[in-house]
């Protein structure tokens, strides 16, 4: 697949699909020539927004999908992963780094996406994330 404008990948909370956004990023890097460093932040961001979706927002239920906007825009590479879910409250999620969540296996996804992509969006009431990364 060589990624374009409008392009979406679709597919069940299944967490064996995350290999399908691994080999999306691969495809995006390789087509736009994203250098390695991007190339590391993107593959984390995406795989933990996805992971969310599947997890937090679709509660790996494998009946309710998965979908992954893409777009080249402006230099920016776009993506929009949205979920079947409820959606969730972003704006009053604990932070990761306060001593009292420091040694919480969980909570650290959202902040992550946020520092690694160069610009982080949550629309449709948290069912939608949108990361974009300057190339």
């Amino acid at each position: 697949m060589i990624p374009s404008k409008g392009d979406s990948l679709k597919f069940t909370s299944v967490t064996d699909n995350l290999r399908l956004v691994e080999r999306l990023v691969d495809d995006v890097c390789s087509v736009y020539n994203v250098n390695e460093d991007s190339y590391g932040n993107m593959m984390i961001a995406l795989t933990e927004a996805v992971n969310n979706a599947i997890t937090h927002g679709n509660q790996n239920n494998p009946n309710k999908f998965v979908n992954i906007g893409f777009e080249n825009n402006n230099n920016q590479l776009i993506f929009k992963i949205s979920d079947e879910g409820d959606g969730f409250n972003f704006s009053n999620l604990p932070d990761p780094t306060d001593p009292e969540n420091i040694d919480k296996p969980n909570g650290r996804g959202v902040f992550l996406m946020k520092n690694l992509a160069d610009s982080m969006e949550f629309m449709m009431n948290g069912k939608m994330v949108v990361l974009a990364f300057n190339n």
